[in-house]
């Protein structure tokens, strides 16, 4: 079986368990909901303008409903002895981290489209002039969030913590994401130009592609110990 045909089977793995549970996309979805309700009741609008602090709400949601969802993405498969079974196969460890990093990706960043659907309908939120661009900016910090907490999920699973550790390790390593994140989409809500987000999606693919090659480095060290 080739390299990509063996993360295939990974990503298609995952997805269809996730098809049939619903487990973890009901989760952080209805998290995302109830995130929009009570933000809509707590802040005054006619003293705060929901459009300034969109994009700081949007990267907060991001954030802990994708802890919700990826922390659960090795507890799933220990529960019945799945993911020793996974271990046990010729698979590579850097293709199945990878396998595992575009599920976790495709689940997270359905839940971001429903968070700017769902603050679209509460703040009645404009997306600035260039949407494309603000889904572009979301799409790679989501991408460098996922591979960090799909990372560092295999390693809190392996603790008598287990999910709840998650948070403890990864959200100081997340601080960069967030910043240029949330100030890239804080801009193109403003409706200012792409020139002035190039930056910050610069800095957020880099953020992505280190958390990417650092994790596909170290997961087999995690998986195997």
């Amino acid at each position: 079986m080739t390299y990509l045909r063996q993360l295939r089977a990974v990503i298609r793995k995952d997805l269809l368990q996730e098809l049939r549970t619903k487990q973890r996309l009901a989760t952080m979805g209805g998290f995302a909901v109830l995130v929009g309700v009570l933000f809509n009741y707590s802040i005054d609008q006619a003293i705060v303008a929901a459009q300034d602090i969109a994009s700081g709400l949007i990267w907060m949601t991001l954030v802990f409903a994708g802890v919700m969802g990826v922390g659960r993405t090795f507890e799933l498969e220990a529960e019945d002895g799945a993911f020793q079974g996974v271990l046990l196969s010729p698979i590579p460890r850097d293709a199945l981290y990878l396998g595992k990093v575009v599920s976790n990706f495709v689940l997270v960043y359905l839940v971001v489209l429903l968070v700017l659907a769902v603050f679209g309908v509460f703040f009645q939120l404009d997306y600035g002039n260039h949407p494309f661009m603000l889904l572009a900016v979301l799409a790679v910090g989501a991408l460098g969030f996922v591979a960090l907490a799909t990372l560092f999920g295999a390693v809190s699973s392996g603790t008598a913590l287990g999910e709840t550790l998650l948070p403890i390790l990864v959200f100081p390593l997340l601080v960069p994401m967030v910043v240029y994140g949330a100030s890239g989409t804080s801009r193109l809500l403003a409706g200012r130009p792409i020139a002035e987000v190039e930056g910050n999606l610069r800095m957020l693919a880099a953020f992505a592609l280190v958390a990417l090659f650092a994790g596909a480095g170290l997961f087999r060290f995690v998986v195997e110990d």
